[in-house]
């Protein structure tokens, strides 16, 4: 790959290219910096550990963050830290009564909000409605409250489209449908989660269209046996698979974030390289 190739604003496709905050062994700060040059986007992934260690970033950060932003024309995607979920029978908008994932969405997106993040992306907890093996009845009150929590991180965000909620991998795909379309909040397809179940992302991503907000690109291990099969080199795919998931992207013009989700130099540029090369083959077949 070329090094005029590097900088994907050359690379004239309709939408943004990201990465992750953790590509070097830096803070979030210096993980802009780096990529700053190279991406359009950087999904900051924090963490927030019970009397332990923390990145979520202080006034002095974002204020970094966004100087970088304005100069080198990089815009940012959130992931919230916790899974969202509501207390059982409960309206989520007491503030003394907030689920603690609620507590902890608030104040990453105050922490964040200067930044004005393409979306804030989240996962729902659905442990519950899995252990019961999607039982109706448990679906039905887990809908409930799921739309309870995401009505309120939407009131936080100012937009529910800002709020991009996430496939998990081993859950239905659909699982999220009925309470996105309720709520009218964005959605943020993981390619890589799909590839891991198995399943054809290009379906979901056509499904998820009309809110589609952001997407993980990543490609995952096909050995069983290794404990860390996800959030691997895009370079891992097939040149079929990757390219069935770029080429429509690019056919329908879609506008929003592509994550390249994975963490690592060594991933980061195989991944980079893997997209140009994908790209490339739609326009010079």
């Amino acid at each position: 790959m070329e090094m005029a190739s590097l900088n994907v604003r050359t690379w004239d496709v309709p939408f943004r290219i990201g990465a992750t905050s953790y590509v070097i062994e830096a803070g979030l700060v210096d993980n802009a910096a780096f990529l700053a040059p190279y991406v359009q986007d950087v999904q900051l992934v924090l963490f927030d550990l019970p009397d332990g260690p923390s990145n979520l970033p202080d006034k002095g950060t974002t204020n970094r963050l966004a100087e970088i932003g304005a100069q080198r024309d990089l815009s940012y995607t959130v992931h919230l830290i916790e899974d969202l979920q509501c207390r059982p029978s409960r309206q989520c908008s007491s503030a003394d009564e907030l689920h603690p994932s609620l507590r902890s969405a608030y104040e990453v997106i105050e922490r964040t909000r200067t930044l004005a993040p393409w979306a804030w992306v989240a996962h729902l907890d659905g442990q519950e409605a899995r252990a019961s093996q999607f039982n109706l009845d448990v679906l039905r009150e887990w809908w409930r409250q799921a739309g309870e929590a995401m009505r309120q991180v939407s009131a936080w965000t100012g937009n529910a489209k800002r709020l991009a909620i996430e496939n998990l991998e081993g859950y239905p795909v659909d699982l999220v449908t009925p309470v996105v379309e309720q709520v009218q909040a964005g959605r943020c397809v993981d390619v890589g989660h799909l590839w891991l179940d198995g399943r054809d992302p290009t379906l979901h991503l056509r499904a998820a269209w009309r809110r589609l907000r952001v997407v993980h690109l990543h490609g995952v291990s096909d050995d069983p046996n290794q404990t860390a099969r996800d959030h691997r080199s895009l370079a891992l795919m097939p040149s079929l698979a990757v390219d069935s998931v770029v080429h429509l992207l690019l056919r329908n013009h879609y506008s929003g974030v592509v994550t390249l989700e994975v963490f690592g130099e060594a991933d980061f540029w195989s991944s980079l390289e893997a997209l140009y090369a994908s790209i490339r083959r739609f326009f010079d077949p």
